[in-house]
């Protein structure tokens, strides 16, 4: 018996290993390969920043780069906000249509994105909005928003209503109660939906693709076209730097919440 258990326990380790390796090994050499001279992958590796150097004289990289960090903190400042809204007024009301109302979140998250991006491109010209950086913002915060609403919703799930009865029992008014009492529970829940806005934004290539125009893209649409004329280890660098600032901070992130913890 202590055997088969030996046995599984290393299945176990083995398995957790190879997973990790699965997933962290592509990033590592892609790390790796940001330092390498040579632009033909050649071993062995041969450190450098040239790629980094060049990477900073890459006007055009540098600034869709910028247009999605941009497109990325307003797409989160929106749809956090406009997300914890929505989720206090489910939570605290009742109204006909309620339940329809939260199943319609559902969809826009399982729908593909290539529909959806469809849908969005032939909606905006319909309604003059046409395509540009101000459409792009539009259809991301469109994406984000039911990722906000779901993950505070859920953060909800484990709020006492007595708390905010005790806050008015005292003389606190709506507002006292929300922003002293509801909002202080609420934030490792906000913090984790503006975390999901941020990466659904940033990351979002296929409607900022539809909804682009030339000279007003996004990093992800700039990268692709990089890749169709010619893969080049600037791809690596630009890459590189985004994971070392994401992991980055998902440690300062996870430093002052506890996500699934005790609060």
């Amino acid at each position: 018996m202590k055997r088969l258990t030996r046995l599984l326990n290393g299945f176990g380790r083995l398995y957790i290993g190879l997973l990790l390796a699965f997933l962290y090994l592509p990033i590592i050499i892609m790390g790796l390969m940001s330092f390498n001279a040579s632009p033909f992958y050649m071993l062995p590796l041969e450190w450098s920043t040239i790629w980094y150097q060049a990477l900073w004289q890459d006007h055009q990289l540098i600034h869709a780069a910028l247009n999605s960090l941009k497109i990325a903190i307003l797409t989160t400042v929106i749809a956090t906000t406009l997300g914890t809204s929505a989720s206090l007024a489910l939570f605290r009301y009742d109204f006909k249509g309620k339940a329809i109302l939260q199943a319609l979140l559902l969809p826009p998250i399982a729908i593909p994105w290539l529909i959806t991006g469809t849908a969005m491109l032939i909606f905006f010209f319909g309604v003059g909005i046409g395509r540009g950086l101000h459409a792009i913002l539009l259809g991301h915060v469109a994406l984000a928003l039911p990722y906000v609403i779901i993950v505070v919703n859920a953060r909800l799930k484990t709020f006492a209503p007595e708390l905010e009865e005790a806050a008015r029992s005292l003389g606190a008014n709506q507002w006292q109660v929300t922003w002293r009492v509801t909002l202080p529970w609420l934030s490792p829940g906000v913090m984790a939906g503006a975390l999901f806005a941020f990466a659904v934004s940033f990351d979002q290539f296929v409607v900022s693709y539809f909804l682009a125009t030339p000279g007003q893209t996004t990093l992800p649409v700039e990268i692709y076209a990089a890749i169709r004329k010619g893969f080049t280890p600037e791809i690596n660098a630009v890459s590189t730097i985004i994971i070392v600032v994401s992991m980055a901070l998902m440690l300062i992130t996870a430093r002052f919440y506890k996500f699934g913890g005790n609060d």
